[in-house]
């Protein structure tokens, strides 16, 4: 599965480019391009999550602290836990990707009888 490059940014826009990539059992995958500037604001998360920085870099909020999240760094957070994340101005132009993974236990597809 292509991640890098599964969405386009939208350097015009306040918020990322963003592209479910899989709803399957017990997980969504969801990617984010951002730019420069972009920002997703505080929000909850309905189930546990990870988020996982794949390529440049942006910052992660959570309990009021600001942190960097790099290339290769991940974050769990437990279901409606606060967050936000921003994409700082001295990031690359394009290409900072996050990948969340919404951990939901929801079966799809045939049920094991």
């Amino acid at each position: 599965m292509q991640t890098i490059n599964a969405v386009a940014p939208r350097p015009d826009n306040a918020r990322p480019g963003v592209k479910r990539l899989l709803q399957g059992d017990g997980a969504n995958l969801i990617v984010f391009n951002f730019c420069p500037g972009q920002t997703l604001p505080d929000h909850k998360a309905a189930h546990p999550i990870t988020v996982q920085c794949l390529n440049g870099s942006l910052e992660f909020e959570c309990g009021g602290e600001r942190f960097p999240l790099k290339q290769g760094e991940v974050v769990h957070l437990r279901a409606y836990v606060p967050h936000a994340v921003y994409c700082p101005d001295d990031a690359l132009s394009q290409g900072n990707i996050l990948l969340l993974s919404m951990l939901t236990g929801e079966r799809h597809g045939e049920q094991d009888s």
